[in-house]
This record gives structure tokens, sequence and C-alpha cells, in this order.
């Protein structure tokens, strides 16, 4: 980048900068073209210069998503220079710059989860609460981030965040988060359980079902574990023997117990692969597979057309077209023994249907049972 362009955004002189676009129409283009580059933006960004950052926004929205060399946005290094204002002005002008994901996967809301940012954690959970899903490149959450950075204030803002959302996707993230485990398979639990942590250990045992709370982690190891396995720190001897005695009590199990099933990489049950296929499982695989081969707009043309034809053959069933006024004396004395047979009490056959009226009938069922295998089609991809 040409060096008058990064003096005027150091010190955020908008003159300069169109000076320099009046001399180069392309000087921001050619910026632009670099994947990783740090850009003005950036460095009025870490510099605080809110006018000059705006201006450049306006002349080039995509250099707020832009990483630099290093991986980092620039709301990543107005968060780290501690400028709040150029934060708050880039929060206003995109959202979703919370998510924007920099170097080892950390986003603006992580960043802040591990510097124990209260005001900013919730700000940001506050216009983006779907950010809390994002985890780094070593699968950890922003709960991960806040333990293992000793932020306990920050965890607990964000537990209670997470239990009070009124969010369509709440009780999947409340389910979720707390127990995900980590690249290393360590769930919160066992990260609070290692770095000898009973106040974050309390709060997650007040959440977790058993299941959870018995997760192995890469090792095979479970929360009640770790106690047992990572040497102890002087002075800290009650508080591991604290963390395992709440475990226990939580029902917490070894991960060697012959209670706990054997860890399994795969989430699908071997024994359930071994068996035979029910009958109605075989059926929901069969329409599955269905409608999976049929594009989704013919789909549904043809339940239309199916309703249809359906509707308009019912129709004509029960109401047959009138016959001709000139009716043979054979077909009225037909219709009339028909007629008094209907009155009788005899044991006999009924007369059998009209040769036209068997092929109404057959139609009939044959249209009803291609509407009721693509219902079938349809409500067994709705289940599966």
């Amino acid at each position: 980048m040409d060096e008058r362009m990064i003096g005027a955004a150091q010190a955020g002189d908008i003159n300069i900068l169109y000076e320099l676009i009046l001399n180069d129409p392309f000087v921001l283009q050619r910026i632009d073209d670099v994947p990783f580059f740090h850009t003005p933006l950036h460095v009025a960004a870490s510099a605080g210069h809110i006018d000059f950052m705006m201006e450049m926004i306006n002349l080039k929205p995509s250099f707020a998503r832009k990483l630099n060399q290093a991986g980092f946005s620039p709301m990543h290094l107005a968060l780290q220079n501690q400028n709040t204002q150029a934060v708050l002005r880039l929060l206003r002008f995109d959202e979703g710059l919370v998510r924007v994901k920099g170097r080892e996967g950390f986003t603006p809301l992580h960043h802040v989860a591990q510097n124990g940012n209260i005001d900013f954690l919730i700000k940001f959970l506050e216009v983006c609460p779907e950010a809390i899903e994002d985890v780094t490149v070593r699968d950890e959450t922003v709960f991960h981030l806040a333990v293992k950075n000793d932020r306990f204030e920050a965890f607990q803002v964000l537990v209670g965040w997470l239990i009070r959302s009124r969010h369509k996707a709440a009780n999947r993230w409340e389910k979720e988060l707390l127990s995900w485990p980590d690249i290393d398979g360590n769930t919160v639990l066992h990260v609070a359980a290692i770095r000898n942590r009973p106040q974050v250990v309390k709060v997650l045992l007040e959440r977790l079902c058993g299941d959870h709370i018995n997760a192995k982690n890469a090792e095979g190891l479970t929360a009640l574990d770790i106690p047992s396995q990572y040497p102890l720190d002087e002075g800290k001897v009650d508080y591991k023997e604290s963390i395992k005695d709440m475990i226990s009590k939580a029902g917490g199990l070894s991960g060697s117990s012959s209670s706990l099933p054997k860890t399994s990489i795969s989430s699908v049950h071997i024994e359930s692969l071994k068996g035979k296929v029910p009958v109605l499982q075989k059926i929901a695989t069969i329409a599955s597979r269905g409608k999976k081969g049929i594009p989704y707009e013919m789909r549904n043309t043809f339940l239309v057309v199916t309703v249809l034809i359906i509707t308009a053959t019912y129709t004509a069933t029960l109401n047959p077209p009138k016959q001709p006024e000139t009716i043979s004396k054979n077909s009225l004395n037909f219709h009339l023994k028909y007629d008094a047979s209907l009155g009788s009490t005899s044991t006999g056959p009924a007369p059998s249907p009209a040769p036209s009226e068997e092929k109404d009938l057959r139609n009939l069922l044959d249209v009803s049972a291609m509407f009721w295998l693509y219902n079938t089609l349809t409500f067994g991809q709705q289940l599966f």
C-alpha cells in the first residue's frame, strides 16, 4: 500500500485520501483485489479514527470483512486496541461482523469472551445471537474460552444469557453448547475440572444431564477422572477433592466404569446395522429415496395435478352424465327391475355395474393409489 495512503489512514485525513483517489482512481480497487491485506480501514480502526473509517467503508464496504496478513479484520483490531467507538460504529454498519472468523477461527465474540469484556459480550449477543454457535478451529465455544482464560464473570453472563434466550434455537443451544467437546474431546466440564474451578463446575452440574456429565474426552476420561489424572497444585488439594465430590454426587462416573457405553467415533449404533431392517423402516427408506429422486418443482406440480384428477374423477363417479330421453324399452325395463331389486328382500347377488362404471371405479382406485404413494413419499421425506 502507498505510504501516503498509510499516512492518511493513520492521521485520519480524508482530504489526502481523495487526493490519492484523484491521482489514481483504482488505488482502492487494487487493494481489494488482494485476498489478505492490511487495508486503510484496518489502519483507521486500529488508530480509532472514526470519520476516516466510515468514509472508507462508504467507498469500499468489502474492506470491513477483509482479513489482513495476520488474520485479523478491522473489528478484531479495534477490539485489540480497545477502540470502543470504532467497534460500535462497525457494529452499526454490519451486525454480522461479530461472526467474521479471523486467525484460528476466532470471531470478535470469541475475543471478548476470552478477554472478559462483559459490555461487548452482552452487546454482541444482543445484536447477533447466532454468533454463540461459532467455534474456533479447535472446536472451542465461547464457554470453553471463558473458562480456559479464567473469566468466570463472562462465563456466568454467557450461561445466564443462554438460559434466558427466547431465540428459536435456544433449546438446542442450551442442550448442545454446554456439553460441546473441543478438538481434544474436552467439554467445558472437563476444562473446569482441569483448571480447578469449582464455581464453574457447580454452575454446569445444575444444567447438565447424566450423559453430558459422563462424557468422555479423546483419552477416554470423564470429568470425574480429571482430578486424579492431573497433578495437584499446592494449596488447591481441597478444591480438587471438592470438584470430585460434586461430580460424584451429581452422578458422575469414571471413564472405565462398565455402566458407561464404549466410546465410538460413529454417531450410529453399530448393533443397529447388524440386525434385520423393520418393515416400517423399509417403507420409510423407500419413501425417502423415492422423493429425493423427484425435483422439488415437479413434486409440487405432481401433487396439485393428482389432487385435481382425483377430485374430477370422484365427482364424475358420483354424478354420472344424464341418459338421453329416448331410452329403449329394454333399458327402461332393466332399470325398473334393478330399482325394484333394491327394495326387495331377495338374497340374490346385486346386478353387476355397467362396464363404463367398472372402468371409472378402476381409474379412481388407480389415481387414489398413485396419490397415496406420492403422499407417503412426501410424508416420509418430511420425517426422515
